[in-house]
Formats: C-alpha cells, structure tokens, sequence
C-alpha cells in the first residue's frame, strides 16, 4: 500500500500502463485500481475544500493598485433595522462567536444578516432590532486556473502559478465577534434569530449572551449607575466616556 500512496502523491490520475503494472504487483485488476484513485481522489479533494476556509497567509492581501480586478464584495450592508435608536432602547445584546480561524467568503455575512433580519422583522417588527455585522471581507484569494485540456486534474498541482482573483474573503480568529444583535425581546426568541444566522458561517460558531450594555464595552450591572453619575454620556446607539482626570472647567461644567 505504501507504493499506492506514494505513486497518489505523485500523480492522482494514474495512466493506463501504470494502472496495469500496479495491478499486476498487487495481484488485483485494473478495475479496482481505478476505483481505488477514484475514492482517494474525492477525499482529497475534501480536504482541500475544508482548507480553503482555514487555510492563513503570513500577511493581508487587500484591494491596492497592484492588485487590480478583484471582484467586489457581495455584502454592502453591515447594519440593519432601527440604527437610529437610542442607547437605552435595546439593552439586551446577543452575538455569534467563531470558535475557531475561518475565511469566510462575502456571501456568509450578506446571507446571515438576511436571515436574521427577515426573521426579526417577522417578530417585533422593522424597528424593534438592530443588527451589526462585524466581519470586513478584505483579504482577496486566488484561484490558479488552467485552459487546457483535462484541466480540472491538474488545476492543484500547477507549480508557481500565481492565479487570478476568486474572491474576497473576511478574517475571523477564535473568540472574533461576527455578528451582534440588540433587541427588547425574549432570550428564546434573540437565541433563535443567532441559532439560524450562525449556519451561514463555515466552521464552529458559538452563541453568546453577552453582558455588556447594547454594543457598548460598559457591563449591565453599574451602566444605569454610570449615566446618571455622568461618566457616560449617551450618544446615539452608543456612549461617551468623561475621564475623571483633566481640566477643572470641564468638570465644573458638566456637573453645574
């Protein structure tokens, strides 16, 4: 068997003669032989599918005057539902954690953040939510492509062929926020909307309740305490943090 692995990994789609001669040092026919590449050929090809998502270069690859002709990402959208609405309005904050290092393409994020808002808008209406999706898709990827014949056997082992663009894709480390969503409803119905988006996302992803105010880094618990204290200032969806340290002024104005 050591000779069929080492004879895979140098050609996957062995020709007829060596077909032949494997099978008469194996004692077995030529029939089982192909079959045998047949089945090696579709796991490899798994594989290599599966490592297109994890698979991590040493730096960045984005859009730039060298690098011209990439197509545009598909999501244009990163938030949805009431944008304008205050701080205090959504206090509870669900999100979906990547549990590990993917490359997501541009169409996960776009096909969650549909999901999720359709799902929303069904229940609490098209103001009664906000979504933001964290992901960028910036990073570009290659696809070396070959024009000749039975291309598709040899498109993965074209030695230094740099390719043309496939794509954009966004990076997610392990414990990333990809998406958040603040609401007033239940935490069955937040769980559900954060149960259907996270399939859209290649890998592991998580749930999490997250005990933070809305999309602020401020916790639940002393929030209230802090706004009416006036370290924090509400501004907009989010908040303004007044240092205790700086000019007297300043403090005498805003506490007078």
């Amino acid at each position: 068997m050591d000779t069929l692995w080492a004879m895979f990994k140098l050609n996957k789609c062995p020709t007829r003669g060596d077909s032949q001669s494997l099978a008469f040092e194996f004692n077995m026919t030529v029939k089982q032989i192909k079959q045998w590449f047949r089945k090696r050929r579709k796991r490899y090809n798994k594989d290599m599918y599966k490592q297109k998502y994890k698979k991590r270069s040493k730096r960045s690859y984005p859009k730039s005057p060298f690098c011209r002709g990439a197509p545009d990402a598909k999501i244009c959208i990163f938030e949805v539902g009431q944008k304008k609405a205050k701080v205090d309005e959504f206090p509870p904050c669900g999100q979906i954690v990547s549990d590990r290092y993917v490359q997501p393409f541009s169409e996960a994020p776009e096909a969650a953040h549909i999901c999720s808002s359709k799902y929303m808008v069904k229940s609490c209406g098209k103001d009664g939510f906000h979504i933001r999706v964290r992901l960028h898709p910036f990073h570009i990827i290659y696809i070396k492509v070959l024009s000749c014949a039975e291309a598709d056997r040899f498109q993965k082992g074209m030695p230094g062929a740099f390719g043309k663009p496939q794509g954009t894709v966004a990076r997610a480390h392990t414990g990333h926020v990809t998406v958040s969503i603040c609401t007033k409803l239940k935490d069955e119905w937040l769980i559900e909307v954060l149960y259907r988006a996270k399939f859209k996302f290649p890998g592991c992803q998580k749930l999490h309740n997250s005990k933070k105010w809305g999309f602020t880094k401020f916790n639940v618990d002393g929030f209230e305490d802090m706004v009416t204290e006036k370290p924090l200032i509400p501004d907009g969806c989010g908040v303004k943090y007044i240092p205790t340290h700086g000019p007297l002024e300043k403090w005498w104005a805003l506490h007078s």
